[in-house]
């Protein structure tokens, strides 16, 4: 299959996990079918371009979160892109038009990595905002936090499940391959980019850890369970290619 259908495949998935008709377990299903097509195709990239690199080149993408819960929805972007390998950077701005500020996140990685990345950040804040509808806080909490805390938890599990989505097919590729061949690959890929995000921030400084204290954790953390990216464990194949 082509590229391109591939990636048609994948984006008609996931407008079918976005729907707010659809129930939990189909757009589990659709989510998670779409998550593992994704991780496949990132690897074949990833593949592809070691023997012809001019394929899949180092880039950063801009993405301005605006609206409600900025700091929230950056947070389900910053895990999207850890989950896959790439590294980021943000800026709070104004807006000069709307006078409100919001957040300019800059991530570097491949260039597919990047396409991924932005397909799942538009699909995972419609699947977020759709279980938020569902969310109840506790008696006399405020909706604002709970909701706060909801989106945090959301985030959590969605990094673990791509975690898991990209590693499960990292060790089916490296069983075809019959080695560590891919992982190595794999690895070389993320330190390229490590190096490629340090020359353009060298002295960049780590934001403070965030501190929230509302009672959606729990909810949001299942409702990012539910968004399954694949069940199969996590298997480490990068650490082990390198004898870590």
């Amino acid at each position: 299959m082509s590229d391109n259908k591939n990636l048609e495949r994948i984006k008609a998935l996931l407008a079918k996990a976005e729907d707010p008709a659809a129930s939990p377990e189909e757009a589990e299903a659709y989510f998670g079918r779409a998550a593992d097509l994704m991780a496949k195709y990132g690897i074949d990239q990833a593949l592809l371009a070691e023997s012809k690199p001019e394929a899949d080149k180092l880039a950063s993408r801009r993405f301005d979160v605006k609206g409600k819960y900025i700091a929230d929805r950056s947070l389900l972007l910053f895990a999207i892109s850890q989950a896959l390998g790439a590294q980021n950077v943000y800026w709070r701005l104004l807006d000069t038009e709307t006078g409100k500020h919001y957040r300019m996140v800059k991530i570097y990685a491949h260039d597919s990595t990047l396409d991924r990345i932005e397909m799942l950040f538009t699909s995972l804040q419609l699947q977020a905002f759709n279980g938020l509808k569902q969310g109840r806080p506790r008696y006399g909490e405020s909706m604002v936090s709970y909701r706060k805390s909801w989106l945090a938890g959301f985030a959590s599990a969605v990094r673990k499940r791509l975690t898991q989505a990209e590693e499960s097919a990292l060790q089916e590729a490296s069983r075809e391959a019959g080695g560590a061949s891919t992982a190595l690959v794999l690895v070389k890929r993320e330190e390229a980019v490590e190096r490629f995000f340090e020359q353009e921030h060298p002295k960049l400084k780590t934001a403070p850890r965030r501190r929230l204290t509302g009672s959606g954790w729990t909810d949001g953390r299942q409702a990012g369970q539910r968004a399954d990216l694949g069940d199969r464990s996590l298997g480490g194949q990068r650490r082990k290619a390198l004898g870590r």
